[in-house]
């Protein structure tokens, strides 16, 4: 735990001095972020002294074995979530100190979420679904009908605008999820095994959507088990019981 411990603050100095020599504030800063729950007389920790570094325009991997933290982490990163302890800055802003409402707000003007188990409206068609992200940034009505018209296409879609998600399939499903994160083009995007339930075609095509929006300045955060999924991206963050164990 100590070797942990020493290896963590060693990563932490060396990501400082690369900022420093860039010039640039990181994008996300976590400092000491730590997330427990009381248990007994005591607690269980689900992250331990997490800081990490983000730059604008990285596709960062997140890996680690079952119960590692690794949704937890994102979670807080997406700020859904919040740290029992710790630093947490998102440019610039320390989203520790923010209420409730403007961290909904930081959220929707920046960031786009692909979750595990799609979180997609019920009581939404799949068509309004969609529309929803452009409503909260306010997007106007012949603009926002336009993206979401090219969305529902490049998802190849167009025929389930309509339906609801209970009539939809487990892969529609994540495939509108995935549509529903990118389609407001956040600054910031968070995948949670975006392509879990995809077969391996569809899952292929995803991916290289993502690497095409990171070519063009999105910042990517993604948690996935496969190896090759991780190859996408520029940078891996490795968890085990909490710590950060590795970087590469």
């Amino acid at each position: 735990m100590n070797e942990q411990k020493l290896n963590a603050k060693e990563q932490e100095t060396n990501s400082e001095e690369l900022s420093m020599q860039n010039g640039v504030a990181p994008l996300i800063r976590t400092t000491n972020i730590t997330k427990s729950y009381p248990s007994g007389f005591g607690k269980v920790f689900v992250l331990r002294n997490i800081d990490l570094e983000v730059s604008e325009g990285e596709f960062i991997t997140i890996m680690g074995p079952s119960g590692a933290g690794k949704t937890t982490l994102l979670n807080i990163i997406g700020m859904l979530d919040e740290a029992s302890e710790g630093e947490y800055s998102f440019l610039d802003q320390d989203v520790h100190k923010l209420n409730e409402r403007k961290r909904a707000e930081l959220y929707k003007q920046h960031m786009g979420f692909i979750f595990q188990s799609y979180h997609l409206i019920d009581d939404l068609t799949v068509y309004e679904n969609l529309e929803t992200p452009l409503l909260y940034k306010k997007v106007k009505g012949a603009e926002r009908k336009s993206m979401v018209c090219d969305t529902l296409d490049r998802f190849q879609i167009v025929g389930k605008k309509d339906l609801f998600p209970s009539q939809l399939s487990g892969g529609q499903q994540q495939l509108v999820g995935v549509a529903r994160a990118v389609i407001a083009k956040p600054r910031l995007l968070l995948a949670d095994e975006p392509t879990g339930n995809l077969h391996s075609s569809q899952g292929e095509e995803i991916m290289q959507l993502l690497s095409k929006l990171n070519t063009e300045g999105t910042t990517i955060i993604q948690v996935t088990h496969s190896d090759k999924k991780a190859s996408y991206g520029n940078r891996i963050i490795y968890l085990k019981d909490g710590w950060i164990v590795d970087k590469l």
